[in-house]
């Protein structure tokens, strides 16, 4: 950090103010240079000092910090909010980002949280202030749409997702972005280990939204991998219809080379949005009779009612064993289409990559599961050459390297 940033406090409790100023004092990179009582007072403040920051408690009275958001995000966009809630304020804090907060903190936190969370939201605003700038617009992607789904549950769709993702991001270096689109249900961030702060609702309640709120929006897995989390409440799936989906993915694809969609089994709007946007589909079918039914009946649909080219879809087979289940060839029989990429049984891997939450193409790049995804990876990633990846180095550096010591620890 070239300066110290400016800051400026709102909170209608004296005490809070106070342990505020008292935290940053101990951080040389901070300057608080201004207090305010409600959200009145924290606009009069703004305007006066252009604080870099402004770290706003969402309950004030008479003025809350959502109408106080509302008019400094317009006024003085170049002021980053930071909003404060307590447990059980969600709803509230969904408005204050889509009033132009830009990140939250909820109460206690601790000095290194506040910290972190104030210089990450002014660092994140300054590099899209920068996008303005002529020559200096980060690099665009063209974003190939993967969707993975699945005619039946239980199939390990989800496991296939995020694998397929982190392999895509660690050995090509490729930029992907993983959508959860399982709306009520979804689990990619317990696969990946992570609470989601923000999630897609809080792009469907802003009244306008594009690729740099969808930005804002993403959890950062790793250097190439990021994540876009399905809602925290089953119920607030309704929210999220076909024509955000639409629109989320033409935001997302100049931010990634490959957007990879994890989908609720179903045919509701929001996932037929995401089905006719995508590049390619990946339906996983395991070997048993009760799912062979289904994926025909889905191939029915995809190729008959919705009228999709036949190269769109790619049949998966996953957990593929010899002596489990029907034969492959009699699956490639009953449904007329051939099988791409066949994913080898691994219950014990599989289970133990779930309850870790490390992708198990990362802690055991070797096993023959994983290289059924680099088989995927390489049918729908256009041919990239996985194999020239170093696996006798990888152990020592960037993201691997503290995969396998988070697994030793």
């Amino acid at each position: 950090m070239g300066r110290r940033l400016r800051v400026l406090i709102a909170d209608d409790s004296a005490p809070t103010r106070e342990s505020l100023i008292r935290l940053l004092s101990f951080h040389q990179d901070f300057e608080v240079v201004g207090e305010a009582a409600d959200g009145e007072e924290a606009v009069d403040q703004a305007r006066l000092l252009q604080p870099d920051v402004i770290l706003m408690d969402i309950n004030m009275k008479p003025v809350d910090g959502i109408t106080a958001t509302e008019v400094i995000s317009t006024e003085m966009p170049r002021s980053v909010i930071v909003m404060m809630s307590v447990q059980g304020e969600q709803e509230y804090l969904r408005q204050a980002m889509a009033a132009g907060a830009r990140d939250y903190l909820t109460k206690p936190f601790g000095a290194d949280e506040l910290v972190n969370t104030l210089h990450n939201a002014y660092e994140r605003e300054s590099r899209r202030w920068l996008q303005v700038v002529p020559g200096s617009l980060l690099p665009e992607h063209q974003g190939k749409v993967i969707t993975v789904f699945s005619a039946k549950g239980g199939v390990g769709k989800t496991t296939i997702a995020t694998n397929l993702a982190a392999l895509i991001s660690h050995e090509l270096e490729k930029a992907v972005i993983i959508v959860d689109l399982d709306l009520q249900f979804g689990d990619v961030p317990v696969l990946l280990d992570f609470e989601p702060r923000r999630t897609i609702i809080d792009l469907v309640e802003r009244t306008e939204w594009g690729s740099e709120e969808v930005r804002g929006c993403l959890h950062q897995y790793s250097q190439h991998l990021k994540v876009l989390a399905a809602p925290v409440r089953p119920e607030e799936a309704e929210l999220v219809g076909g024509s955000h989906v639409k629109q989320l993915i033409e935001s997302l694809r100049p931010l990634a080379d490959f957007i990879i969609i994890d989908t609720a089994q179903n045919f509701q709007e929001p996932i037929l949005a995401a089905l006719d946007e995508s590049d390619e589909i990946a339906i996983i079918a395991t070997l048993d009779i009760p799912t062979v039914k289904n994926v025909r009946l889905c191939l029915d649909v995809m190729q008959g009612v919705l009228e999709y080219p036949v190269d769109k879809t790619k049949l998966v087979v996953n957990r593929d064993a010899e002596d489990i289940g029907i034969k492959a060839d009699f699956l490639e029989e009953k449904l007329g289409i051939s099988i791409c990429a066949k994913i080898p049984s691994d219950g014990r891997l599989a289970v133990q990559a779930a309850n870790t939450g490390v992708p198990f193409v990362l802690s055991n790049p070797k096993a023959p599961i994983s290289q059924g995804i680099r088989d995927l990876a390489l049918e729908i990633a256009g041919g990239e050459d996985l194999t020239a990846a170093s696996w006798t180095g990888a152990a020592n550096q960037g993201f691997f390297g503290k995969i396998l010591h988070r697994l030793r620890a």
